[in-house]
């Protein structure tokens, strides 16, 4: 209990007196003290807040207290959390004094009279408190209480094994804001043995430099020589020892993985004494290099990136040819190998922060270049897609891409930094050294060229125009003599390129090309501006192609003396080209007048395949050839003529083929310009086009033209190179050569089991080698024999290997044909998905249905490959999305009227027929798509409304002509289809239908509700099996649920529906039997819910609909071998009554009480007490009342209260039976005659029953009056059966035994002999 306060009394005698305000208040502490930041940090501003409001000092008094405890709390999460809140209390209340908070904490943290045990929390009490002083910001302006502080840190710096380095970092950060003029007046006297030991330690060392930056004029170097004898810290003599303390510095902060602080002061004060030539050469590069350890070295990494910003251009160009430029290269190529340390990312970090940060343009060029010549043989180690260059000037990165033009054309080796690793220099054999490394720096820099247009630096066009130039000519061509005309040609090759580096700067041009595709408009002019607005790509400024720009380079090349292509034009190829010219000018004239995009699509196609001649001349020129045939006719003036079947193809069909062929290329450009042009001839595509595309989906027909893909795949992946592959493509190469050797396996394990022709060969030799005679043994053949035998025998397995070889050999063919077949599918797909898109009001896309079907039901089918599941998936969706669901579709289809009914009941008889629901609903899905398509549209029939109901005519033409339109659809005959189906699935056993695609056509179709709405009320009793029955109820159910559906029928109609409806579930719940199976269930539930709408309807609607029959059937149906006793049908059973009138009984809990009464006992056996336990009870019992208990006639106790403690009866444990029950009465009447029968006869027990039926009604007053005697005789005998599990002392059952024997005496007036 609190102490109580004096009356009167101002002051507040108990200290923590400020507690019994509320709880709130000490919460605050203990939310500070938890491990969550967010909890700590918002109990700190609550507490802040609380004190502000309040204003009491009791309570700012115990806050200090508390958080100077929590200070050095054992929780290290606590103690952050105390000293924030220090610091912010001192802060927002100046008027604490810092030196009293300081004496306040020495005293709670004593180091000296702190147990031994407890020397870390008050080590770790005391730093703590002397950061929140610090942090507060008061801790400066107290001059007192900031030389306590420091002196109280350099105690703590003693206690290195619990704070390590915390006391001196926190004594550097306190100097670095301290004014100079309190350094010279409080600081400098009390550091100066730290200061003069400086090189004792990093510490002291870190201590020293702080203070040579922060206090220039008190640290002066006559000052710096009375405190260790020298007026610099970086000179010959002092290196030594300064390399051993960055090596001591380089280790104890390895794991934080970041440049010590005493390194970097360190560089900034070489910088400032002038003398970083030699801290690096000597200190650097000499010193801390030749400690080959891993921390040391990674120091001096980070060393060179964090002095970037710092360093002068001479001194940059100085470290990027050094030691530690070498040695940071070595790394990178060693640490390609897995599990290994790799700091390229971190000095890429380095090179973007000094590339952002420096306005210079010639030390970014230099930085940029210094990396870009540290060379491993040849290949610079800075990566070719470096995304730090994003950050040079125009002018830095114009003479960097000159740079790089130059290193191609004059490789320079003298100006790089070139080295070769250990491994690579016992690897060296007879290999052309030079020649392998201006190869390999050659193609660094091309690729570097080429991500430069990638890249998001900020880059005139002029600029990408010649690195696209520049990459061209040397895919393409070689200068014979320099001309002015030509820019590449001024600078000769030093070294001319063989076909390899041709065909690799041939690639990266390509690649160039799909990026000056996609590339956004350049320049800050309007017409830039409006083009990026329009998202436009792959065009300048002025709206040209940039394709188109480097077509009119070539040329220019080709009509010149002084270049010569690689592979020459023959005369039919230069005249394609010239062709191809012509053809791309005349289009960009009518490219104003007619349709621009499609202009644009042909233009950027031509262009393509005309760079493309270039690379492969012969199979170019056929497709260039088609190609310039079919824009002439797409695009001239003549009439369109009416093509037969045997006609020659139009252009659409040729283009189609050259478009298909031009898909299976390598080329992700080619692929995607071609998919570009056919969104642009979708218009004009014919049904022989469309026909052409839907073969190559044909899963039962193989293609030639797929064959021919096939071997063009597979050459251009052999002609590939290993170093010119991508990523992508590497991966996808090491995957398909798992499988090969995982089914190579597996083929090697089918052909274990060895066929009979070659057992029937192998018995042949030996019975030629006379080996298997009955009575000859080996020995008889002499060696000859044995030889020839033997070459016979390795003959024939060596045929058999080969044999199994080729069947491999045929397979794996076969399912890599398969592979790339089903890859083009998935590609041509994507020109299905395109026309569906485009087109969707095109008749031809009633064309794609079937054979988009065709293709779902085969890869249903088929194998479950991944590859095989991408197409199906890719497949069903633009079925689903692009067809089905589509908004737009084909609105004048009366000459096709016929032949799409006829489709729809082709589609509805094949999802009949099918097996599989999942593929059925795709049948089923089609027709409804041809439903809307024949309802919407447009015909020349008059609307024919039917006669709607009398309350809503007023209303229904404006709201629902569209919904009672008919369009083109043939009712009658779409009536009997769908019928059909309908009656399908309510008949057959296993039908492929479900419930979800009827109630789909209904919703969606409402019109289809009225005809077909009869044929579902008959199959509520007519369905073949109860639970097609039950389906029936309940597709009934939704659409008698359309408010749509009266719009068709009129009142009377409407009533004898739901008249008719009413009568045949009568019927079907008269056939109704005792509820054993599960389908007998589902029926009656679906009848049940469908009866509960109806009547529903009936009585809100008031219909004029008999109920008799079914009031009958109801309350028939409520017998016992009725529904039985399931719950969910009861409830829907009452349900439906409920509209008839019934109401459900309520169930009386003593409905049952003559039940009870007759074999009350014996129920109260299952399952307590061990029979032991009870005879132990019983013995109890009798001993102690000194009678034996009364009891049943089958032995059962009859009165509990007679009973000793702890023996209870069975069912008063489980609390079924209220105390104040029957057995209480008849213990009544056995106490009013003073004695406790024996033996417990019949006539006793009848008796007390008796007595008990007489004061009935006084026992259930009494049991209304009070129920505290009935819960107090369960609390006490709870107790008692606690104590056979052992769970309650033994203490606590004699407390609870006095109670209850107090009780009894109050409730019962004769005394008990």
């Amino acid at each position: 209990m609190a102490e109580v306060e004096a009356p009167g009394s101002g002051a507040v005698t108990d200290p923590r007196g400020v507690l019994r305000q509320g709880r709130a208040f000490l919460d605050f502490f203990w939310d500070i003290a938890k491990p969550e930041q967010e909890v700590r940090l918002a109990a700190t501003e609550n507490l802040l807040r609380h004190l502000r409001e309040g204003r009491k000092d009791d309570e700012l008094k115990y806050t200090l207290k508390r958080l100077v405890e929590g200070l050095g709390a054992t929780r290290e999460a606590a103690r952050p959390g105390f000293s924030l809140a220090l610091a912010q209390v001192l802060q927002a209340f100046e008027e604490v004094p810092i030196c009293s908070v300081l004496e306040q904490i020495k005293e709670k943290h004593n180091l000296e009279k702190v147990k031994k045990k407890l020397v870390r929390n008050a080590a770790f009490g005391n730093f703590f408190g002397v950061m929140a002083l610090f942090q507060s910001g008061r801790l400066v302006k107290d001059k007192k209480a900031l030389l306590e502080s420091i002196q109280l840190l350099q105690q703590l710096a003693h206690h290195q094994t619990h704070l390590r380095d915390l006391p001196r970092k926190t004594l550097i950060d306190i100097m670095s804001e301290v004014p100079e003029s309190v350094f010279q007046e409080v600081l400098f006297d009390i550091l100066q043995g730290d200061l003069a030991s400086a090189f004792a330690s990093p510490e002291n060392l870190h201590l020293l430099l702080v203070g040579i930056q922060k206090f220039p004029g008190v640290l002066k170097p006559k000052n710096l020589k009375k405190l260790f004898g020298s007026p610099t810290v970086v000179n010959e003599e002092n290196i030594p020892r300064l390399v051993e303390l960055l090596q001591s510095a380089a280790k104890s902060e390895k794991k934080e993985k970041k440049l010590p602080g005493v390194v970097f002061d360190l560089l900034q004060v070489s910088l400032k004494e002038d003398a970083f030539e030699l801290f690096w050469k000597e200190g650097v590069e000499n010193g801390l290099l030749k400690e080959k350890s891993g921390p040391v070295s990674y120091m001096c990494y980070r060393l060179l990136g964090s002095a970037l910003p710092l360093l002068s251009l001479d001194q940059l160009q100085m470290v990027l040819r050094g030691k530690v430029m070498q040695h940071y290269g070595e790394h990178v190529v060693t640490s390609q190998l897995p599990d290994r340390f790799k700091f390229a990312p971190e000095m890429e970090r380095y090179i973007d922060e000094f590339l952002n940060s420096c306005d210079d343009v010639e030390r970014q060029l230099a930085v940029v270049i210094g990396f870009s010549s540290l060379t491993n043989q040849g290949y610079p180690v800075l990566s070719s897609s470096s995304r730090a260059v994003r950050h040079l000037q125009p002018v830095a990165l114009q003479k960097y891409v000159d740079w790089l033009k130059g290193m191609f054309l004059r490789p320079d080796f003298d100006c790089c930094l070139d080295f070769s690793s250990n491994r690579q220099k016992q690897n060296q054999e007879n290999v052309n050294m030079a020649q392998r490394k201006i190869a390999r720096l050659r193609k660094w820099i091309t690729h570097r060229l080429a991500n430069l247009i990638e890249s998001p630096v900020k880059k005139e066009e002029s600029l990408v125009m010649d690195i696209s130039r520049f990459c061209f000519f040397h895919a393409f061509f070689e200068a014979k003599k320099k001309t002015s005309q030509i820019c590449e040609t001024n600078v000769l090759l030093s070294e001319p390129l063989d076909e390899q580096a041709h065909s690799m700067v041939e690639n990266y041009f390509f690649g160039l090309l799909q990026t000056l595709n996609t590339l956004t408009v350049l320049g800050d002019t309007a017409k830039a501006a409006t083009l990026r607005e329009k998202h436009i790509h792959g065009v300048t400024a002025d709206g040209k192609l940039w394709i188109f720009l480097l077509v009119e380079y070539a040329d220019k090349l080709l009509s010149s003396e002084h270049v010569k292509a690689v592979k020459p034009f023959t005369k039919a190829q230069q005249d394609a080209w010239e062709r191809t010219l012509k053809t791309v000018k005349k289009l960009q004239k009518k490219e104003s007048k007619s349709d621009s995009a499609k202009v644009v699509s042909f233009q950027q196609l031509l262009l393509l395949m005309a760079i493309h001649l270039f690379k492969n001349q012969s199979d170019t020129m056929d497709v260039l050839s088609d190609l310039l045939n079919c824009t002439e006719r797409a695009f001239s003036k003549e009439p369109k003529k009416k093509q037969t079947d045997n006609a020659e193809p139009g252009w659409v069909e040729v283009m189609v083929e050259i478009l298909l062929s031009l898909l299976a290329q390598r080329s992700l450009l080619i692929r995607r310009i071609s998919k570009s042009v056919f969104v642009r001839i979708c218009p004009n595509l014919t049904k022989r086009a469309l026909q052409l595309i839907l073969d190559v989906l044909d899963p039962y027909q193989e293609q030639n033209e797929e064959s021919a893909v096939v071997v063009m795949e597979e050459s251009d992946k052999k002609m590939k190179s290993a170093q010119d592959m991508d990523e992508d493509g590497s991966e996808e190469s090491s995957d398909e050569s798992d499988t090969e050797e995982e089914n190579d396996s597996g083929d090697e394990e089918k052909n274990e089991e060895v066929d009979d022709d070659f057992r029937s060969q192998l018995m042949n030799v030996l019975q030629a080698g006379n080996t298997l005679g009955g009575d000859e043994s080996d020995e008889e053949l002499d060696d000859d024999a044995m030889m020839a035998l033997d070459k016979n025998i390795s003959t024939l397995f060596a045929e058999q290997q080969k044999r199994i070889q080729a069947k491999k050999d045929e397979k794996d063919k076969m399912r890599k044909e398969k592979i790339l077949r089903r890859d083009f599918k998935i590609k041509v797909l994507d020109l299905i998905e395109a026309f569906l898109t485009k087109q969707s009001e095109n008749p031809l896309v009633f064309d794609i249905i079937e054979p988009l079907l065709r293709v779902i039901e085969q890869c249903m089918s088929s194998d479950s490959d991944k590859q095989e599941i991408d197409f199906l998936q890719k497949t069903a969706n633009i079925f689903k999305n692009s067809l089905c669901r589509t908004k737009q579709y084909c609105k004048r289809v009366d000459a096709l009227q016929e032949d799409l009914h006829a489709f729809v009941e082709r589609l509805v008889k094949k999802a009949c027929k099918h097996t599989d629901s999942s593929v059925a609903l795709y049948y089923f899905s089609a027709s409804l798509y041809l439903l809307k398509v024949l309802k919407g549209s447009m015909s020349d029939k008059p609307l024919t409304l039917p006669t709607p109901l009398p309350e809503n005519q007023s209303n229904i033409v404006p709201q629902a002509c569209q919904l009672l339109s008919t369009g083109c659809l043939d009712m009658e005959r779409v009536t009997v289809i769908y019928q059909q189906a309908l009656t399908q699935f309510l008949t057959k056993r296993n039908s492929a239908l479900t419930i979800s695609m009827f109630h789909d056509l209904f919703r969606r179709f409402p019109i289809m509700c009225k005809p077909l709405v009869d044929t579902l009320v008959k199959f509520i009793t007519a369905g073949a099996r109860q639970h097609q029955q039950a389906q029936a109820c309940l597709l009934l159910q939704k659409v008698l649920l359309l408010r749509e559906l009266k719009l068709f029928m009129t009142e009377e109609e409407w009533e004898e529906l739901i008249r008719e409806s009413i009568s045949q579930v009568t019927e079907s719940l008269k056939m109704v039997g005792k509820c054993i199976v599960k389908a007998e269930k589902e029926k009656v539930a679906r009848s049940l819910e469908l009866l509960n709408f109806l009547l529903k309807t009936v009585t809100e609607q008031k219909l004029r609909v008999k109920l008799t029959e079914l009031d009958k059937v109801l309350v028939a149906l409520n017998q016992p071998e009725g529904i039985g006793n399931s719950a969910r049908l009861d409830s829907l059973y009452w349900n439906v009554m409920r509209w008839l009138n019934y109401t459900k009984p309520k169930k009386e809990k003593t409905a049952n009480k003559p039940a009870q009464e007759a074999e009350p006992l014996k129920r109260k056996k299952k399952g307590f007490l061990p029979e032991t336990k009870k005879r132990k009870n019983r013995k109890k019992g009798t001993q102690k009342n000194g009678v034996a208990p009364v009891t049943s006639e089958d032995g059962v106790q009859a009165a509990p209260e007679e009973q000793p403690l702890g023996a209870e009866t069975p069912k008063k444990k489980k609390g079924l039976v209220p105390v104040s029950g029957k057995h209480e009465s008849q213990n009544r009447a056995i106490r009013e005659n003073g004695v406790a029968v024996v033996g417990g006869g019949e006539e006793a027990v009848n008796g007390g029953d008796a007595v008990a039926d007489k004061k009935k009604k006084k026992k259930k007053k009494r049991m209304n009056r009070k129920r505290k005697g009935d819960a107090g005789n369960e609390a006490e005998q709870v107790p008692a059966a606690k104590k056979t599990k052992g769970s309650v002392s033994q203490e606590t059952q004699q407390k609870q035994g006095k109670a209850k024997k107090k009780r009894k005496e109050k409730k019962t007036p004769v005394s008990q002999q």
